[in-house]
């Protein structure tokens, strides 16, 4: 069975749309027979960027806050994981993109193991 991957990421609220479609046009979000699945959960990213950032929103050397989404993808497979990273970062607007990439176990597997 093939490994499995959930990918987390932090994007301004106008953003969001676009991110989550560029992932599941890459393939992120497949569970079975759906397409572009996806979570979200919305709160506010707080940050200083240093003087020679330059900051998507807010001003360099300044507490800067923005609305954003934090969007869960899971059921992403190992061999799309980096086409489905890449797709995100390249739509996504900030300089420094926030995200975490973890592994999903399947308890099913780990039981027939035992």
């Amino acid at each position: 069975m093939p490994r499995l991957y959930k990918l987390i990421v932090h994007v301004p609220s106008s953003h969001a749309d676009a991110v989550r479609m560029a992932i599941g046009d890459a393939g992120g979000g497949k569970c079975g027979n759906y397409s572009h699945c996806s979570f979200t959960t919305s709160g506010v990213g707080r940050y200083k960027a240093n003087d020679i950032a330059t900051p998507h929103i807010g001003a360099a050397g300044e507490h800067n806050e923005t609305q954003e989404e934090c969007i869960e993808v899971s059921h992403i497979s190992e061999d799309i994981l980096t086409d489905v990273v890449a797709a995100m970062e390249s739509i996504h607007p900030y300089e420094e993109t926030a995200y975490q990439v973890f592994e999903m176990v399947n308890v099913k597997n780990l039981k027939e193991k035992s």
